[in-house]
């Protein structure tokens, strides 16, 4: 990961049905699906300078369906997989809570848990991003959400292409 430019803005996508195909609780890479031109539009945001941050609810951590190591596990394949199209995601945080989880440690109210903001303004300040030139693009109204409670422009996206959405939403001022 690199955060060595300060001030500069970012891409966040939300995951699943936003940059995969959304399978109920997916965690096993042979089940993994890039949606469309996803990998394109990662390039895209990464040949103009913004940092890529994927920001993800996985309660499945919670319902004890899979465990942190197993979305790490697929967080690493997606980006040795974005390899071949020439793109790289620059950091993913994902929420591991749900407050009736059947998991213990992972059962409790958070600040992480889209709507709420917490994982967009951790990234914010570890990677030092300008939010005002930043966007969050996710597939639910709780990703609009929780990017204007970050102070970040929230885009519904409602499938078609990403790589358009990008240039609709962002131009191509910063190539």
């Amino acid at each position: 990961m690199e955060n060595n430019k300060a001030h500069r803005g970012a891409v966040f996508f939300d995951r699943d049905g936003t940059l995969n195909v959304d399978k109920d609780y997916l965690y096993k890479i042979e089940e993994f699906e890039w949606l469309s031109d996803a990998p394109q539009a990662i390039r895209w945001a990464n040949e103009r300078d913004y940092l890529v941050v994927v920001i993800t609810n996985q309660s499945g951590i919670a319902r004890g369906y899979f465990a942190e190591d197993d979305v790490q596990r697929l967080h690493s394949w997606m980006n040795e997989d974005l390899k071949r199209f020439g793109a790289r995601i620059d950091a993913f945080y994902y929420c591991p809570h749900l407050p009736n989880g059947s998991v213990t440690a992972y059962a409790m109210d958070c600040d992480c848990r889209k709507p709420k903001p917490g994982l967009v303004e951790r990234a914010c300040a570890d990677f030092s991003i300008e939010r005002k030139v930043s966007i969050l693009i996710g597939d639910k109204p709780r990703d609009v959400e929780c990017a204007e409670a970050a102070g970040v422009r929230g885009v519904l996206y409602k499938g078609g292409s990403m790589v358009a959405l990008l240039e609709r939403e962002l131009g191509d001022e910063r190539k």
